[in-house]
């Protein structure tokens, strides 16, 4: 079983505009074995399609830069690649591990925004929840401060896909036996 523990950044924009719908302009992430060994690492980012201007929350926000997004491959592209690296064209067993459910659902509406079967998306655990569950918390935290309430250092740039991911890696890997999957 291959972990593919990971992270989005989407578009975004101060106060969340109605006629505005975010779209994936990065995916990090981590392939952990079921021993909980770093097999692999992905980051790329997503030229978006329908707004390819980042906004300059979004940038600050997250740090990435227009330059970056003009750069990247469109998402039809980096899906692709992105399941490669998964294993999923070699039927092997994997499992998408984010901290929320925002990534699943990003994932499948990207998507189907490009006309893309978003099945294989549905493998997956919401990590914020069972942490809550695990932890016996009465809400959800975000993932600074559980990394840091683990007694590990955030490492890398908040809001950046693959600093996340690698943040998320180390908490999944102190509980490897206690997801539920």
């Amino acid at each position: 079983m291959n972990f593919i523990i990971f992270d989005l950044e989407a578009t975004c924009w101060r106060g969340n505009p109605r006629n505005y719908e975010s779209e994936i302009i990065e995916i990090g992430a981590i392939r952990l074995n079921g021993y909980g060994e770093e097999t692999g690492e992905y980051n790329r980012f997503v030229k978006p399609k329908l707004h390819p201007r980042l906004s300059a929350f979004c940038s600050e926000l997250t740090s990435i830069e227009q330059v970056q997004i003009d750069r990247a491959m469109t998402f039809d592209k980096v899906i692709d690649e992105f399941q490669d690296w998964i294993g999923l064209f070699d039927d092997e067993d994997y499992l998408l591990c984010s901290w929320g459910s925002f990534d699943k659902r990003m994932l499948i509406q990207d998507c189907l925004l490009h006309d893309l079967d978003e099945d294989w998306a549905e493998h997956h655990i919401n990590l914020k929840q069972q942490y809550k569950n695990i932890k016996g918390f009465n809400h959800p935290i975000g993932l600074k401060k559980a990394t840091e309430r683990e007694g590990f250092d955030f490492t890398g740039i908040h809001h950046r896909a693959i600093s996340d991911a690698e943040n998320l890696a180390k908490i999944f890997i102190k509980y490897l036996d206690e997801w539920m999957y």
